[in-house]
């Protein structure tokens, strides 16, 4: 039986361990990919911790650091959907952007044909969000869902050590 919980290091050498892992935490930590941590039940959002908790770990974490909860849903093995992201008050856009490529790396290793979220904060454009790849989802007026479809062509693999700051 395989631990519940795993910490991947590396993409490359860890393949089989996030292929085979449903749910898990991406931490980027200066523009470097800390650690994937593989996770035994998916993140549960609820309002309280996106209004006030979010904001409070926001101003009182300090340092260039992000964390992304993704989880695979079982109904729907093909996708995989990027359910929280908290950072650091004084998180670069990079490091974000890091963490983002880790999340593409993670679906490329997968095979997954798209990452699906949900934008809560208003902070995040549509025209960045389209920068980046991300198209929008099932418009609404109460919701914005982004989409980023792979459907097969992947961005192109990162190198191991481009995020392992190596």
């Amino acid at each position: 039986m395989p631990p519940l919980f795993t910490t991947v290091t590396d993409l490359n050498a860890q393949a089989g361990a996030l292929r085979v892992g449903r749910h898990g935490v991406i931490e980027v930590v200066d523009g470097r990919l800390r650690h994937v941590r593989l996770r035994p039940f998916a993140k549960i959002v609820s309002l309280p911790e996106v209004m006030f908790w979010g904001d409070f770990y926001h101003r009182h974490w300090v340092g260039d650091c992000c964390r992304l909860f993704y989880d695979q849903v079982r109904r729907q093995p093909n996708y995989i959907c990027l359910k929280y992201v908290l950072s650091g008050r004084d998180t670069k856009l990079g490091t974000l952007r890091g963490a983002l490529r880790v999340l593409d790396e993670i679906a490329r290793i997968k095979g997954t044909d798209a990452v699906v979220s949900e934008a809560f904060n208003w902070r995040i454009s549509d025209r960045l969000a389209e920068r980046w790849g991300w198209e929008r989802h099932k418009p609404s007026r109460w919701r914005r869902n982004f989409i980023k479809r792979f459907y097969g062509s992947y961005p192109e693999a990162l190198e191991p050590r481009s995020l392992l700051g190596a």
